[in-house]
């Protein structure tokens, strides 16, 4: 036992956890921490705003798979932090965020920057909680990482009042106790499982689709072992979007809104759908009722609360995407069966010569404008290159244009959809992988949101490469006036848009504006040679739609194709 101050107590804590980097901006509520944080080996990235230092540490956890650490003061500081939260929460990302607060003898009487962010994070968070005194913060990190880890990933919020931070208390940092039940899901059911199989082997055309809970569980070789036994192509949720190498014979790519119309007619032909990881949102089912119709349906999360929750299912088996999977393969092995060439898997690349008319092998529809960017940059760029993105068309491009070839090197906002997390995110990412190249493929729109961290890479030698597709309107919101609003176009089009080269420079990051693709692959793979840092800015056509799109609340045999309906 050693008598030191709270704002000790959590630092050393924090290292006794591993963390080596934190994201965060100071601020009074929370200087205390600061403080002692200057005299230890932990780095802090200044972030330029509080919601970009959640999405840094959002980026971190999602690469190194461990938690992702960000800090804000008391008030607006973190009251910034929640939107970062919330995406966390419903992309199933392990953050964790340490919150100032104003002393307790103050507490209730609207003290200046007083703020219940228990109250306000509680249903964004696995956990949020308030420290009560010196002696319990070892064991409340403690508690926090676990948490944050376990189960189905989450953010976890603790708040530190000022005057905890500051008082004295005993404290033995290697004597940290988990103070809350953890619960873990028990192995999977060797009935269930056997029921699985059975269903698996019976069906004449299955179909997996594998979410971003495959990615958490780091299950996509144990994911490629049981297609590759079986004979099953996998499709992919966007969350899911690269948990197998995309070029693999099996991948039928993603599905959903702007999925692939591969994917899509596969699934609806299939017998039986095999859902790991996933929660089977609208973006990703469409019109829920046609979805899998004519399949029965197996489930299998983490979580037990998504299964059944938006599609009836025939089995359900709560498990991590690993667990189920070793445990479906381990049951396979114990049965003799000869899978060869099925006629389903000749039915298949049926369809996919079909579809070849209109998308190209990437499932691309071939006359895009976009798609030679994204053939430019894959060309550029590694296969183990890391690639973020942030929300709008841009993403929507690029999960329809770029191909991941080493899996879970895909990273987006999923669940919220945050414009503005790409950037932040490609920081937190490279300060995990420092060795691995990071783009992040932006929007004008999302860029204008989050371009001080312009000054981030610059002032901490963080070389990421962002990529603008710069069309000079909030894009998505133009295509759907487009579409659905006859053309009557209101607050998107950028009239005082800055020039995103000058504004690089500004920043002492190199800039370059071109829309050529020769220009563009020289660039970033020059970038991508020294390890530096560049802005790319790409005007392109304001009035290029994201195709395939199938609009809201119709069936994947709806898809909009150039041309018009495909009914």
């Amino acid at each position: 036992m050693v008598e030191i101050t709270g704002a000790k107590a959590l630092v050393d804590s924090l290292k006794n956890e591993g963390v080596h980097v934190i994201f965060g901006i100071p601020g009074g509520a929370i200087m205390p921490v600061y403080d002692v944080l200057r005299d230890s080996d932990i780095r802090h990235i200044l972030a330029r705003h509080e919601q970009h230092a959640a999405h840094m540490a959002d980026g971190y956890a999602r690469v190194s798979k461990k938690p992702g650490v960000c800090m804000a003061t008391s008030g607006p500081g973190s009251t910034n932090l929640i939107t970062g939260i919330a995406n966390a929460y419903m992309d199933s990302s392990p953050v964790i965020a340490f919150t100032g607060q104003v002393s307790t003898f103050v507490m209730g009487m609207g003290a200046f920057q007083e703020t219940d962010m228990v109250g306000l994070t509680t249903p964004i968070t696995k956990w949020s909680y308030q420290v009560k005194s010196v002696s319990e913060i070892p064991s409340i990190v403690k508690t926090a990482f676990k948490i944050a880890v376990s189960g189905r990933p989450g953010p976890v919020v603790i708040d530190l009042p000022r005057d905890i931070q500051t008082s004295f208390g005993e404290v033995d940092i290697n004597d940290a106790k988990i103070v809350r039940k953890i619960i873990n899901p028990s192995p999977p059911k060797l009935e269930i499982v056997k029921k699985i199989v059975e269903y698996l082997l019976e069906s004449e055309k299955p179909v997996i689709l594998a979410g971003g809970g495959v990615k958490w569980a780091k299950a996509g070789k144990l994911l490629l072992e049981l297609a590759e036994k079986l004979l099953i192509p996998i499709a992919t949720t966007f969350m899911g979007k690269g948990v197998i190498p995309e070029t693999h014979p099996l991948a039928l790519r993603c599905v959903g809104m702007h999925g692939n119309p591969v994917a899509h007619e596969v699934i609806m032909n299939a017998d039986l759908l095999l859902v790991i990881g996933a929660r089977l949102s609208d973006r990703t089912t469409c019109k829920i009722d046609e979805f899998g119709s004519g399949a029965k349906i197996i489930h299998i999360d983490v979580d037990p609360s998504e299964i059944g929750k938006n599609k009836d299912v025939d089995i359900g088996l709560v498990a991590s995407a690993d667990q189920a999977l070793k445990a479906i393969l381990e049951c396979l092995n114990q049965i003799a069966f000869k899978k060869e060439k099925s006629s389903w898997m000749k039915k298949i690349e049926e369809v996919r010569e079909k579809w070849r008319e209109v998308i190209g092998e990437d499932g691309a529809i071939n006359k895009s404008e976009v798609s030679s960017v994204f053939k430019a940059l894959r060309r550029a760029a590694p296969p183990s290159t890391i690639v973020t993105t942030e929300v709008g068309q841009n993403q929507m491009w690029a999960s329809i244009f770029w191909t991941v070839i080493e899996p879970d090197t895909f990273i987006s906002s999923g669940g919220l959809g945050t414009m503005g997390f790409g950037f932040p995110a490609a920081i937190g990412a490279k300060i995990a992988r420092p060795d691995l190249p990071v783009i992040d493929i932006a929007g004008d729109g999302s860029f204008l949101m989050n371009e001080n961290n312009l000054a981030v890479v610059s002032s901490e030698d963080i070389p990421v490469i962002v990529v603008i597709l710069d069309n000079r309107v909030l894009g998505m919101v133009a295509q759907w006036q487009r579409i659905f609003y006859n053309r009557r176009y209101s607050a998107v089009q950028f009239k005082d848009i800055p020039d995103f080269v000058k504004l690089a420079e500004a920043y002492n990051v190199e800039g370059i504006r071109t829309n050529n693709p020769e220009e563009i692959e020289k660039a970033v793979s020059r970038a991508i040679r020294n390890n530096t840092a560049l802005l790319v800015d790409v005007p392109i056509n304001p009035e290029e739609d994201v195709l395939p799109f199938v609009p809201p609340g119709r069936s994947y045999k709806d898809v909009i194709l150039p041309g018009g309906l495909r009914k």
